[in-house]
């Protein structure tokens, strides 16, 4: 019989998609662009529109709809959230909305709190952050502000230790396991083990926001009122939190 030496577990490719069936999907997946964008605009400074992260995220959505191999392991709505993710982020690269001075002064607590771990064999309180740092309480805090938006580790981006050009995209791991380096999944796994630790090794008040962000998905607004605090103390712990696990991850990972 033809094809009776194949591989009996091959699947039949299935027919592409209509017009129709596209155009739905965009539609049916419209929230979920709204939903990332939006969590990605919270911790964005205010001049960020958030149209613009939705229409670059529509794009990651269209690409999404034509590329996705539904016979391999994986739920669209997983798929389509990472291509989403990503063409937001591409956005904010290609904007690079940071400034130089925000990162450099990101890099200086970062740095710091790793420091002052190291010295103290614990977590630096804000008082010895200040002093360490040689400046005011004011101006510690002014720096916290600035450093809103920093994430905590590029995963969409991972390098190879001391080749800044081989940068490799984390939506090609999960959508082709044919591209997976086993050095490179360590590293993640590494990563994902130190911040795991160090989440649970935070400052209660810092640990607990971070878990209500990114485990129960409130907004700073939330949390706010959750914890009565207001939004912008809200951020101003989150940052904390974020440069802190950074600091941490300095030690161990290249970022």
């Amino acid at each position: 019989m033809p094809g009776s030496h194949g591989n009996p577990y091959a699947q039949e490719s299935l027919p592409p998609l209509t017009l129709d069936e596209r155009n739905r999907m965009v539609e049916d997946n419209l929230p979920l662009v709204k939903f990332v964008a939006s969590r990605i605009a919270g911790r964005l400074p205010p001049h960020v529109e958030l149209d613009d992260l939705i229409n670059a995220g529509v794009i990651g959505l269209i690409d999404a709809i034509e590329k996705f191999d539904p016979n391999r392991q994986i739920k669209f709505k997983t798929y389509a959230e990472f291509r989403v993710k990503g063409a937001i982020l591409d956005e904010l690269r290609a904007l690079d909305w940071v400034p130089r001075s925000t990162r450099q002064k990101a890099s200086r607590i970062e740095r710091a709190f790793s420091e002052m771990e190291q010295k103290l064999g614990r977590l630096a309180t804000d008082d010895e952050m200040v002093e360490h740092l040689g400046i005011t309480h004011e101006e510690y805090d002014e720096m916290l502000a600035e450093a809103r938006g920093i994430r905590l580790v590029s995963l969409d981006e991972l390098h190879a230790e001391n080749d800044e050009n081989s940068e490799r995209n984390l939506l090609e791991f999960l959508t082709n396991p044919d591209y997976i380096d086993p050095a490179e999944v360590l590293n993640l796994e590494q990563v994902y083990a130190i911040v795991a630790d160090s989440i649970d090794n935070l400052p209660e008040k810092e640990k607990l926001v971070v878990t209500l962000y990114y485990h129960e998905e409130l907004t700073m607004k939330e949390i706010g009122e959750v914890l009565d605090i207001t939004e912008s103390r809200i951020s101003q712990i989150h940052t904390k939190a974020i440069l802190r696990l950074r600091g941490r991850l300095l030690k161990t990972v290249v970022l």
